[in-house]
This record gives structure tokens, C-alpha cells and sequence, in this order.
């Protein structure tokens, strides 16, 4: 527990560490709230495509008019402010900026930013999860062998679940699942940014609906979210897929034990070392007391008599056979707490979670029946959703990452519910983005064995 100590030592050299940040949305202004009252911090630059938004962002966020007026990047440097800008790749290719953030949450940006500052030397924090499933395990290897760090980002509940799969290991427990809490029924699948707010007004009092994109928001309720973050999980711990994908059962914190363990044990799971997301709604549509939404957690096994007795004398959350006990965190402060990553891998050298194996994968999967010549609106939309699947399972099958089925044309009709494989879709070998994406299939896939070190 020593970063704020490094921070300081930073600061008072005179060197702190320097940022930039791509896309002023939710998660980066949540960050640059605080990046601006960390010392020992320094927020060079941000980019967005629209400069406009940017400003009016870092207003909201409390920062002083004077604080992002800087006319130029060295001016920024010299005079310890921010530079505003729609050019990313001006920002990435300074030499005096150490750690990029990430935040676009488009999955082709995401990967073309990453490629240019491992290029650049720069370490990545890469908050756009969606750009990590698509071809996060070689970005992070490209990174390594080019000595920067490539980062999940803390504060996300990606990077918190692999906190928590570490401090298990680290002690000594067997994983047995690890995931986090939602909002979640069965037939949400099905929901598009026309009808989510049917889902929305029940639980969120959103009074402006025009201060929502809702194409976003529906990721997060047509499970399309949860299949992205659990793959992050996946890759970057070794646990891996369920065969269906997840369930969503419903549970309380806790009875995390009790129902994230394998079927064979009286749980709900397909077997022991995987991902699971519990829902806060029971399937009568009645709210689970206590639920874990927003929240993170994992379940472990005691391999011991005495380790068992240790669950139950320390009210360590143990199910009912007193074999597993649970762990959990009831939130998550998503870009409040960016700055641990940031800082990491500044001043560690070191990750809050990486991909180091191609585990699991995110597939276009048909929310209604599909014709050929319809064009598909990825992430959120009307046609597809996002379905968490064994790695192995996907290249076998030559399966669509969710993250590349955005603006392209069906070639097939395609029922409701099947999942869309590369044949199916007019796409274009030569885009940046899929050539990275094929390029990590042929490195990871064809010799597919889980947590692969990344050399």
C-alpha cells in the first residue's frame, strides 16, 4: 500500500506522473474529477472528438476554467495544465506523456489507440473493456514485449474480480467462481434502445431522458455488458466460459456460496472454476433482498477441515455444507477509482489485471429473426447481443466477436437466438481491427490452453 507514498515522491521532484485521456464520457470525467486532486498526478491532455463536450465535462467534474486553457501541448507541460483536443494521436505520440488512458468504448478505436501507444512506449489503461475482448490478449503481449504495462482498469468491476481471484490464490483457495451482481431477467435479451426504458423506469429515476444515450444503457440490461466483463475476467485469470454462457441466477450476497458452486455440489453452475453473473430479480420478477448489484465477488473452497471451521467461525459467508465461503465487495466506483491504475503501472510497473490467455470470447448473437441485407448496429441495439462463449467454442465455429458487429451487412438470414459467424457478414479482411483480432486467433486459438503466459 505504498502508491500514494510514490505519488508524493513524484511530486515533490517535480515529476509527476503524466496522462492523457481519450474520451470525455462518463468513465473519463468520473477520473478526471479526481486525476486534477491527486498529487503527484498530471493530466496533460484529453481527447475527444467533440472539444465542446470535453470542456463541458471537466466543468462538471470542478475543474477551474483555467485549469484545461492551455494552447498547446507544451504549453501544457511547461505550465502544468491541459491541452483540449479531437486529435488522439497527437496526444499518444508526446514524448512527455507516460500513461494513456483509454475510455472511448469503441472497440476499433480502442484497438487502434492501444497499437500506437505500446508503439509509442507509453503504458495503456484500458477502460474500453469491449476493445479488450476483441483482442485483448495480444495487445498485452505486444505491450510486454515492447516493456509498458497493458491494464484493465480499476474501478471497473473487471479489474476489481481479478483483485479478488488474486487474493485467493495468493492465500491459498481454490477458485471456485468469481463474478459480479446485475439487473437481469430472462427475456432481456430482447430489449433495444426503444423499449429499455420499460426496464429503466423501474429501477432508475432517470427524469431527463435525454441526458442517457440508451443504446448504451441497454448493453448493460440485455446482458450484453455482463458477457464482455466476464470474458475480461476469463482472460485475464484462466477461469473460464460456462458451456451456455451465464444464467444470471438470481441471489443475495449472502448466498453467493450457496449458489455460485457447481450443480453436482447443489449450486447452479456447470462446474467449478468459472465465471457467473447473480441477478438482483428473481425470476417471478420480485427484487432479491440484499443483492449484490453494482457489487463484485468470488467464491472459494476450503480444502481442509479446519479451513472449514475457520469459514464458520469467522462468519466468512460459508454455504450451507461449509465446503465454500464467499467474498464480496458490495460496489464499484468505476472512473473514482481509475487512478489506481493509472498509478500502478506508472510507478509498479505493474497491471490492475491483463489478459494473458484467450479463455473466452463475446458473439453476435440474433435478438430477432435477421435478413440478409440488414446491417447490423452492434453493442446495445436493435439486431444483436452480446453472449458470453467458451473461446474454444467460438473458433471452432468461426463465431463474430459482438465488438466487430457493428455497421456491417448480413450475407444469411439468421433465426432468433443463433449465433452470426464471419461467413454470414460482409467485412473487410484489411481493417486495422479485424486484422489484430485474426492475428490473436492464430497466436492464442489454434493452441488454445487457458492462462497462457504472454511472452
Amino acid at each position: 500500500m505504498n502508491l500514494h507514498a510514490k505519488l508524493l515522491e513524484r511530486e515533490a521532484a517535480g515529476r509527476p506522473v503524466t496522462v492523457a485521456v481519450i474520451g470525455a464520457g462518463k468513465f473519463g470525467t468520473m477520473f478526471l474529477s479526481q486525476a486534477i486532486r491527486t498529487e503527484g498526478m498530471h493530466v496533460v491532455g484529453v481527447a475527444d472528438l467533440d472539444v465542446g463536450r470535453a470542456r463541458n465535462q471537466l466543468k462538471t467534474a470542478g475543474w477551474p476554467d483555467a485549469a484545461y486553457n492551455a494552447r498547446s501541448l507544451d504549453e501544457a507541460i511547461k505550465k502544468r495544465g491541459t491541452y483540449l483536443s479531437d486529435d488522439a494521436a497527437a496526444l499518444i505520440e508526446c514524448p512527455q506523456i507516460e500513461v494513456v488512458v483509454e475510455a472511448t468504448g469503441v472497440p476499433t478505436a480502442g484497438i487502434a489507440h492501444a497499437l500506437k501507444a505500446i508503439a509509442n512506449g507509453k503504458h495503456i489503461v484500458m477502460v474500453n473493456v469491449e476493445a479488450d475482448v476483441v483482442a485483448g490478449p495480444l495487445l498485452a503481449r505486444r505491450a510486454k514485449a515492447a516493456g509498458v504495462v497493458y491494464s484493465l482498469a480499476w474501478g471497473d468491476q473487471p479489474a476489481l474480480i481479478c483483485e479478488h481471484v488474486d487474493w485467493c490464490r495468493a492465500a491459498g483457495f481454490k477458485v471456485v467462481c468469481a463474478g459480479k451482481g446485475t439487473r437481469y431477467e430472462p427475456h432481456y435479451y430482447q430489449s433495444n434502445p426503444d423499449n429499455v426504458w420499460d426496464i429503466l423506469d423501474k429501477y432508475l429515476q432517470i427524469k431527463d431522458r435525454n441526458s442517457i444515450n440508451p443504446k448504451m444503457f441497454n448493453s448493460f440490461v440485455d446482458g450484453t455488458k455482463s458477457g464482455i466483463e466476464m470474458s475480461a475476467v476469463c482472460n485475464a485469470t484462466g477461469l473460464v466460459a460456462q458451456t451456455d454462457g451465464l444464467n444470471f441466477p438470481p441471489a443475495t450476497r449472502f448466498e453467493l456460496a450457496d449458489v455460485c458452486k457447481p450443480k453436482s455440489e447443489g449450486g447452479t453452475l456447470e462446474k467449478a472454476g468459472v465465471t457467473e453473473v447473480t441477478s438482483s430479480v428473481y425470476r417471478d420478477g420480485r427484487d432479491v433482498p440484499h443483492h449484490l448489484a453494482l457489487g463484485t465477488y468470488v467464491v472459494f473452497e476450503g480444502e481442509t477441515d479446519y479451513a472449514r471451521r475457520c469459514f464458520k467461525e469467522y462468519a466468512m459467508l460459508p454455504d450451507q455444507s461449509g465446503k465454500y465461503a464467499a467474498l464480496y465487495r458490495p460496489i464499484h466506483m468505476i472512473g473514482l477509482e481509475l487512478g489506481i491504475s493509472v498509478t500502478s503501472a506508472a510507478l509498479r510497473n505493474e497491471p490492475t489485471g491483463a489478459p494473458t490467455g484467450f479463455c473466452s470470447d463475446v458473439v453476435a448473437t440474433a435478438k430477432r429473426a435477421l435478413k440478409a441485407g440488414e446491417i447490423l448496429d452492434g453493442e446495445g441495439g436493435f439486431c444483436v447481443w452480446g453472449k458470453q462463449q467458451p473461446a474454444e467454442f467460438s473458433l471452432a465455429h468461426d463465431l463474430l466477436p459482438l465488438g466487430l458487429a457493428h455497421n456491417v451487412k448480413l450475407k444469411h438470414d439468421i433465426p432468433q437466438g443463433g449465433m452470426i459467424k464471419w461467413f454470414d457478414v460482409v467485412h473487410d479482411p484489411n481493417d486495422t481491427a479485424i486484422k489484430v483480432r485474426r492475428e490473436m486467433e492464430a497466436a492464442f486459438g489454434r493452441r488454445n490452453v487457458g492462462a497462457e503466459p504472454a511472452s
